[in-house]
């Protein structure tokens, strides 16, 4: 890798560039539900009446996915902000894998689909089951179990994980009913297809960061063991356990389909199973607990069929989990961190659990581990494992604590840090948290912005989506808010709206034109903290904010 140019009539400040990411906090479209407008941010609201400003794109093709119809999130959200330049993203990589049949081509797929020809056993699916086009899409999953039936596979079993955080809180029967049809057109034509257990996603399986491994647990009890409360089909057990505890169906609990007492769906020694998640973060647990050996230790997995297991995706490509995936990932190369590094930059990154693995990982191109241990630190603050609405300031104080250490120790020219806050307040579908969660951020923010003035820094404050800005879900012709019972239906998922970038630079000395650049996306943060740096950014980088005189 190749040092940065030095930018020409740049003067370097006195202290670091302070990169802070308000996780999900964009500028909403509707006034009603929108958390950020709503919370008390003095700092923030400030910031933008004084310092130089624009809003950027966030979501959609802005950040490599196939549509603008599409929400941002934070994976590729980081990814874009580290990379500097805009890669084609899981959902867009896998829908032309299949759309072209190169999929269906590869060795991975004639593995899992050869074991159970040659077996006779089951092939199943387990993922996310909604269109959310964040972790996964159910379009996706049709056309395998259409391909697997074609191709004279005679059994198929779906677990699925019911979503209600990437799509309508209570959206789950939307997706169920209909795939139902699908699956009894499938059977019509002799293959045994049928959904075999499921739950929401925030109570099995899903995951991440090693924060709740008993998440994974009871997952793998109902999809590998069958074992768990039992209903005829998944529109019963939805239906049921909606009833009986009112959860959203994110929280919904497990459940087992079976016939005369017994799961009709347990994974056994000869099937095959694919993960169709193609997001890697709340993936990596469940992979490691179908294809760890003997010295995995994270629970009980009581017996580990011998199966043939596949990923969607590779989920990690340093370690180069999963053995084998469907579809090659994006492949990043020449990030803002490695340029840093090839120049000498000292950098500290920093966040609780929730998103350490976005500041590091993803922010790094898909790339675990440090960069360069001379001149990086990483910094990861254990997360609360509670719901998120019932302390929605999270880690926020112990993140600034550390960003304002790293300040003040002088050892470092860059820092980045993402607060979570808003966007997994924002999950829970609670407007009460989500403005509190805002709130806590914008105290941290002030912290730092006086560690920053003291040090003679830059501060750039921007997000990688947006989610507490757009609480409640609108009718698009009119814009009011959707009621149902006379109570505002919650909206839990990402938004499509703009997330701000402010820079702020106290000693600044009028290098570059007051007005930010307009009609950018979020990848434009690389360049722009390579400037701030002193540096000149790779001429294929998206244009920074800043126009230089």
């Amino acid at each position: 890798m190749e040092k940065l140019n030095s930018l020409k009539n740049f003067t370097r400040r006195r202290g670091p560039v302070v990169l802070v990411i308000m996780d999900g906090v964009g500028f909403g479209k509707y006034e009603d539900g929108d958390a950020v407008k709503a919370a008390v941010k003095p700092t923030l609201d400030a910031l933008l009446a004084s310092a130089p400003n624009c809003r950027l794109k966030a979501h959609g093709k802005a950040v490599g996915l196939p549509s603008d119809a599409d929400m941002g999130n934070s994976e590729v959200g980081h990814n874009a902000m580290g990379a500097g330049r805009v890669f084609d993203q899981g959902a867009s990589l896998v829908s032309k894998s299949i759309s072209s049949g190169a999929m269906f081509e590869g060795k991975a797929w004639k593995e899992i689909e050869g074991n159970v020809l040659k077996s006779g056993g089951a092939l199943h699916f387990l993922g996310l089951f909604s269109d959310g086009n964040v972790h996964s899409h159910i379009d996706h999953l049709k056309a395998m179990i259409q391909r697997a039936a074609d191709d004279g596979v005679k059994k198929i079993r779906v677990h699925t994980l019911l979503d209600g955080r990437d799509v309508g809180e209570t959206s789950a029967l939307d997706y169920v009913i209909p795939f139902e049809a699908f699956l009894a057109d499938i059977r019509s034509k002799g293959c045994d297809a049928r959904i075999a257990s499921g739950g929401g996603r925030m109570f099995i399986t899903m995951d991440r960061y090693n924060a709740n491994w008993a998440m994974v647990e009871r997952g793998w009890k109902t999809h590998v063991l069958g074992e768990g409360r039992q209903f005829k089909s998944a529109q019963e057990a939805i239906e049921t356990l909606r009833a009986e505890t009112h959860a959203i169906d994110q929280d919904l609990g497990a459940f087992v389909i079976a016939e005369n007492g017994r799961p009709v769906g347990t994974i056994e020694d000869g099937d095959s199973v694919v993960y169709f998640n193609f997001r890697g973060d709340r993936s990596l647990e469940i992979t490691a607990a179908f294809e760890g050996g003997a010295d995995f230790d994270k629970f009980d997995r009581v017996r580990v069929p011998r199966v043939t297991y596949a990923g969607m995706m590779e989920y990690d490509g340093d370690l180069h989990v999963p053995k084998r995936f469907l579809v090659n990932p994006p492949a990043i190369d020449r990030t803002l961190g490695e340029y840093l590094c090839a120049s000498g930059i000292r950098t500290l990154a920093v966040s609780e659990t929730q998103k350490f693995g976005h500041v590091t990982y993803f922010f790094n191109g898909n790339k675990s581990g440090k960069i360069d241990d001379a001149l990086e630190d990483y910094v990861e603050i254990p997360s609360d494992v509670v719901p998120f609405e019932q302390r929605p300031w999270m880690k926020g104080a112990e993140i600034a604590d550390c960003v304002i250490g790293g300040i003040e120790s002088g050892k470092f020219d860059f820092i980045r840090c993402n607060f979570p806050n808003g966007d997994m307040v924002g999950h829970t579908g609670s407007f009460v948290a989500a403005r509190m969660a805002v709130e806590a951020v914008d105290l941290c923010l002030a912290r730092i912005k006086t560690a920053v003035d003291k040090a003679g820094g830059v501060l750039i404050v921007t997000a990688d989506h947006g989610n507490a800005d757009d609480m409640y879900e609108h009718n698009k012709k009119d814009g009011k808010v959707t009621v149902v019972d006379g109570v505002k239906k919650v909206k839990t998922s990402h938004s499509l709206n703009p997330v701000p970038c402010i820079v702020y630079d106290p000693e600044g000395h009028g290098e570059y034109e007051s007005a930010l650049n307009e009609g950018l996306g979020i990848s434009s943060i690389a360049a722009t903290v390579m400037n701030l740096l002193g540096f000149e950014a790779p001429a294929d980088y998206d244009r920074s904010v800043l126009t230089m005189k």
